[in-house]
């Protein structure tokens, strides 16, 4: 925000308000919990596995990627929130949109993945 300071602060204190967010949505959101139980058992397989470096590599860009875009939907979520109680054909379409960003990235991710571990079973 403008004239919040929010320049003069540390690098160290920039990274714990990040790591703060990213907290406070795993703690609060199911969707976010949901993936991350899903990442882990994912990274776990690909160990288990034994799957290529590249594949492995894939594997973290794509769950960044599912993670990140959940992340960024639930703050467009409680922006939204925030600036109107009352509901709005905009407010639902732009809820909506964030939503089929993440369930797009999801599914191509689950695709992606399913390339990867096909062939090792």
């Amino acid at each position: 925000m403008k004239g919040d300071g929010s320049s003069s602060y540390s690098l160290w204190h920039r990274i714990s308000f990040a790591l703060s967010g990213i907290v406070q949505a795993a703690k609060a959101e199911k969707n976010l919990q949901i993936q991350l139980a899903i990442a882990f058992i994912v990274l776990t397989l690909a160990w288990i596995l034994e799957i290529s470096r590249t594949e492995f590599f894939i594997i973290l860009l794509l769950i960044g990627q599912v993670v990140s875009l959940e992340m960024v939907n639930t703050a467009l979520e409680r922006v939204v929130d925030l600036v109107s109680d009352e509901w709005h054909a905009l407010a639902k379409a732009a809820k909506d949109i964030a939503a089929g960003a993440v369930l797009s990235m999801s599914v191509i991710s689950a695709i992606i993945g399913g390339m990867i571990f096909w062939p090792t079973f």
